[in-house]
Parts: C-alpha cells; structure tokens; sequence
C-alpha cells in the first residue's frame, strides 16, 4: 500500500526532469508525504532516466 512508504530516493540523470517529475510524484502518492532525497546523476544504461527506490513499513493491522 502507497501509504506504507515512509522514504523515497530518487534518482534522475538531468535537473531539468525535477519539474517532470514532482508533479507525477504528487499524482501517485497523493497526501502521503514520505521523506525524499533526489539526486542527479549517471544510471547505468543511457535509456534510463529515472530511478525511484522507497522503503516502505508495513503497518499492524
């Protein structure tokens, strides 16, 4: 469940994708607000652009 998330990293190989990008980001997590970092860099193949990794906690029911 998306409201599991609680840290996302994202990973983006040009500044110019960040205004590309929030706006998804706020269309999938909607409210939820999870920590986030976003980096600029190399991915390891050139057709990558963006690389999301989230850790997510698992609520008791």
């Amino acid at each position: 469940d998306m409201a599991d998330v609680v840290r996302a990293h994202y990973y983006i190989t040009d500044q110019a994708y960040v205004d590309v990008v929030f706006p998804i980001l706020g269309e999938a997590f909607g409210d939820i607000r999870p920590a986030a970092t976003m980096i600029v860099c190399q991915l390891n193949k050139p057709e990558m652009k963006i690389e999301i990794e989230v850790t997510a906690l698992r609520r008791t029911v």
